[in-house]
């Protein structure tokens, strides 16, 4: 019952905003028409009134207009009583839409309508390093956050809060996950059992279900969004096959495999560790393949010669083996190199 109420008043609120907005423009019209009816002489023309009374009621007053007779002088006061305290209460409540919005903004309640964003599902330090990452190197992606705080726990110009559930189509369409340009779903940190720690198949199944949702909007509204989940079982990457995921962040099998390959070749995990951090200026990076490049020999040249070294097209990191084979059309090449020569490759 108290949530109709609210409800009601906050739309009694917006008609009176939707009703005060033309009553004011209907008022500076028709006295700026009175205006030029008392004084054509002074104000020559319709648009030369509209002008003294908009700088007459904001108070400006520069003086090049008065009036000159004594009707003109008796409306001149009228208008002062009338219309100041219109203009006034106007500005207050532009004032107050703007801090109503930004409230709105930080808790995490209005609808995102940008593309081509990238939206970041859970809250804590891996998403604050990505935020980061994104602020960073791609200057023109927005970032979208979906969690259940209370308010947004960055602000950032490129950055926007979507407040709810993530396993609701309702939130992700919130967050116009139609059109962003992909989802990172992070492993939820604070599922807890019994025995106060986090349980990995809660964890990973919620991650299913986040999944499970967004897939369902795809076929809804016939879209494609690029999805990458961190699962924290690399056993439970099978569950996820009726949905639609195009990469997976087994965290448990990437910390193994750095842990022992770091006991056979002393220095990998610093070589990991330069290549996923922002402290490094190099770093792993996408590229499009040129008309000119027949085969990886000449791409991998060509790049060598610009600063950049071609590691891989796709998933494949074997072309160092066969530099002289034809390139695909389709190839999605890799290379490593730091953030002025992608520039200069793009």
């Amino acid at each position: 019952m108290g949530f109709k109420v609210k409800k009601l008043i906050y739309s009694l609120i917006k008609l009176r905003w939707r009703l005060f907005l033309p009553f004011v423009t209907f008022y500076i019209l028709v006295t700026a028409y009175i205006a030029l009816l008392i004084e054509p002489h002074t104000f020559k023309n319709y648009l030369t009134s509209v002008y003294w009374v908009l700088t007459t009621l904001a108070t400006v007053g520069f003086g090049d207009y008065t009036p000159v007779t004594v009707l003109g002088k008796a409306f001149t006061i009228l208008l002062y009583i009338t219309g100041i305290w219109l203009i006034s209460f106007l500005i207050g409540k532009v004032i107050e839409s703007v801090y109503v919005i930004e409230k709105l903004r930080a808790g995490g309640k209005m609808k995102y309508t940008g593309r081509n964003h990238v939206i970041l599902i859970g809250w804590g330090n891996k998403a604050k390093s990505a935020i980061q990452e994104i602020l960073t190197s791609y200057k023109k992606t927005d970032v979208v956050i979906i969690d259940s705080l209370k308010e947004s726990p960055v602000m950032e110009d490129r950055l926007f809060y979507i407040r709810g559930d993530a396993t609701d189509e309702e939130t992700l369409l919130r967050a116009n996950v139609q059109k962003a340009k992909g989802v990172i779903i992070f492993a939820e940190e604070f599922i807890k059992t019994n025995y106060a720690k986090s349980d990995p198949l809660l964890v990973d199944g919620k991650t299913l279900l986040i999944a499970t949702a967004i897939t369902s909007i795809e076929k809804k509204l016939n879209c494609s969004v690029h999805v990458t989940v961190e699962v924290i079982n690399q056993k439970h990457i099978r569950l996820f096959e009726r949905v639609k995921v195009d990469e997976f962040v087994p965290t448990e099998k990437m910390i193994s495999h750095a842990a022992v390959r770091s006991l056979f070749s002393h220095g990998v995990t610093q070589i990991y560790t330069e290549l996923m951090s922002r402290q490094y200026e190099e770093s792993i990076f996408e590229i499009s393949k040129r008309p000119e490049w027949a085969t990886y020999r000449d791409a991998f040249v060509d790049l060598i010669n610009k600063g950049a070294t071609l590691v891989a097209n796709h998933h494949d990191f074997t072309i160092n083996q066969k530099l002289d084979e034809r390139i695909p059309e389709d190839a999605n090449l890799f290379v490593i190199c730091d953030v002025d020569t992608l520039s200069r490759l793009k």
